[in-house]
């Protein structure tokens, strides 16, 4: 008997993400491939997925917030580097100093205030540091950066693992600006000629093998996402998702549908309600765009997505095909992350970190993340 109690249920394939490790490591080799496991691993549970990728070799990883790197501090490996992307606030670096967390140094601000942490505790402290080469996001500017490679202080107080920046536009190999932020980024890093260099992301590890430096950060390719937007992806799918019917009703020509009757049946229809919606992070852009699969069919969504549920059209289906219980494929097989993202007029990013908390999640494929995994 089907024990789920859920609208909805999430299976996550650890075991696939620690093979989309394992060819994504071939690939970039010699460089190491760290894993970016920020916002709860994109939804998908921060440490359950650092674990997988822990026993498969991960080595570095990287997060944005101090509260996230806490969380896997006590949970890692030892020997694990556990980067924070966005540096610190003002008045935590004495908290972070206590750790073994890495701040990326985003400013000659936090620069100054790591190195100060650093003369406080009386001990060199480690860091990395991110240059800004075109985004405009975080990072030293390459006055600050040349500036900060003269400080002597600096030097002898802050233990510089790595200098970094990040792709703007990696998800589109041919874009000019590619090219230029790594000419920058090679220019800017020769200021520190002996310290390690990361500039590549999930799609720059798929563009020319000057990108990748001596470490490539990636996240949504080794959750199952396309790392370039025009390309077939090669890395193994990660999630499944499926909605629960709660009913399926006819309804004549002309009826309509949902909030606001943005839908009208065009012919006599059999209408089946499905337990997720936007509430559960499937976007109301689905609404009259998106669809749910079942034995094969494509069963477009009729209406708007609302709050509980979602509304798709069954009527091709085979009379009693499809009943209260059943289950229908929102992602997997036939519909994979990004083609969902796509029909929302979103990104696989953002459609995993809005995964809410009222699926049922089971975790498959690596047992040996003790106490974590479903069998």
């Amino acid at each position: 008997m089907d024990q789920d109690i859920g609208g909805g249920r999430l299976r996550i394939d650890l075991g696939a993400i620690a093979e989309n490790y394992r060819v994504l490591s071939a690939r970039i080799g010699p460089a190491e491939l760290g894993a970016v496991v920020k916002a709860n691993a994109y939804g998908l549970g921060a440490v359950q997925v650092a674990l997988a990728l822990s026993d498969a070799g991960c080595r570095s990883f990287f997060v944005a917030h101090l509260a996230e790197a806490l969380s896997l501090d006590s949970v890692l490996p030892r020997d694990v580097r556990l980067f924070l992307l966005n540096g610190l606030a003002p008045g935590a670096e004495a908290a972070c100093a206590a750790t073994r967390i890495i701040p990326v140094l985003n400013s000659i601000e936090q620069a100054r205030d790591w190195r100060g942490a650093a003369e406080a505790a009386g001990r060199r402290l480690p860091a990395a540091l991110q240059l800004d080469t075109g985004m405009a996001r975080l990072g030293l500017s390459a006055e600050d950066f040349s500036s900060l490679s003269e400080d002597a202080a600096f030097a002898s107080f802050v233990d510089l693992q790595m200098v970094m920046s990040h792709l703007a536009c990696a998800d589109s190999p041919s874009h000019p600006v590619n090219n230029a932020q790594l000419v920058r980024f090679e220019a800017m890093a020769a200021h520190f000629p002996k310290v390690p260099r990361s500039l590549a992301n999930s799609g720059g590890a798929f563009l020319a093998s000057g990108f990748r430096g001596d470490l490539v950060r990636a996240g949504i390719a080794l959750l199952g996402g396309a790392p370039n937007a025009k390309r077939p992806t090669p890395m193994k799918p990660v999630v499944a998702l499926e909605g629960r019917v709660i009913q399926v009703r006819s309804i004549g020509v002309g009826s309509g549908v949902g909030y606001g009757h943005e839908y009208s049946a065009r012919r006599d229809s059999f209408i089946a309600t499905i337990g997720v919606g936007y509430g559960d992070g499937l976007p109301r852009s689905l609404g009259n765009r998106g669809a749910a699969w079942f034995g094969g069919a494509r069963l477009p969504i009729v209406g708007r997505v609302s709050m509980d549920s979602l509304s798709i059209d069954v009527t091709d289906l085979p009379s009693d095909a499809l009943r209260a219980g059943d289950w229908v494929e929102l992602i997997g097989p036939h519909q994979p992350i990004d083609a969902l993202a796509e029909d929302a007029g979103t990104i696989s990013y953002e459609i995993l970190t809005s995964l809410g908390a009222r699926y049922e999640r089971s975790y498959i494929g690596a047992a040996s993340v003790s106490g974590l995994v479903t069998p």
